[in-house]
């Protein structure tokens, strides 16, 4: 007998739907079609979870989450630090999913439909801290990526994460942020409930 397909997993205290979750297949029934990579959850999520609770952040009351897909660290943070999130992503066929994984969590996120390069100083300056996974796919995302940093910290955003599974686009930002902002690269992994290595680019602007 064929097992069943797996519909949900646990990680840290967040429930992550997998695809054959009943609430994500009814999305999918009403014609939803992420676009930008933003079909799946992101592994990078994982690791930005299991930093933030074993580093808990001292700023957290009003986290923005760019380029969320799904959305899981956001709702991480709404779970675990009671924050006020704001879910960003340039698709807006994402959110439907993202709405879907936050209800299974019992928490609610601001959806924004924005692309890095059109967030502006003054909406940064209204977030203690910015968090991202697996934002850095393409070359083509150095420039806008990098200078979202420099806005956000110029608008004193506190802390700034972006976790990544290593591709070289990410390591060409976390460089550019090293020399302007002292940002540090820090290696890390995920064993159990699910495996996941990369790294973690940590600016602290407090």
């Amino acid at each position: 007998m064929a097992s069943k397909p797996r519909t949900e997993r646990r990680f840290r205290g967040v429930i992550m739907p997998t695809g054959s979750h009943p609430a994500i297949r009814k999305v999918k029934r009403q014609g939803a079609e992420p676009s930008i990579h933003g079909n799946k959850l992101w592994k990078s999520s994982c690791l930005l979870i299991d930093y933030l609770q074993k580093n808990p952040p001292e700023h957290c009351q009003r986290v923005l989450d760019v380029g969320c897909g799904w959305g899981v660290s956001g709702i991480w943070c709404a779970r675990t630090f009671n924050s006020r999130v704001t879910s960003m992503d340039a698709d807006p066929d994402v959110f439907p999913y993202l709405q879907a994984t936050a209800e299974l969590n019992g928490v609610q996120t601001e959806p924004l439909v924005s692309r890095f390069e059109k967030l502006t100083t003054r909406q940064l300056s209204q977030y203690d801290m910015l968090i991202a996974a697996d934002i850095c796919f393409w070359d083509e995302l150095v420039k806008p990526v990098t200078n979202m940093v420099n806005r956000a910290v110029k608008a004193g955003v506190k802390q700034i994460l972006i976790a990544d599974p290593e591709r070289s686009p990410f390591f060409e930002i976390a460089e550019r942020c090293a020399d302007k902002h002292c940002a540090e690269v820090v290696e890390w992994s995920t064993r159990s409930p699910i495996k996941a290595s990369g790294a973690i680019m940590v600016l602290e602007n407090a």
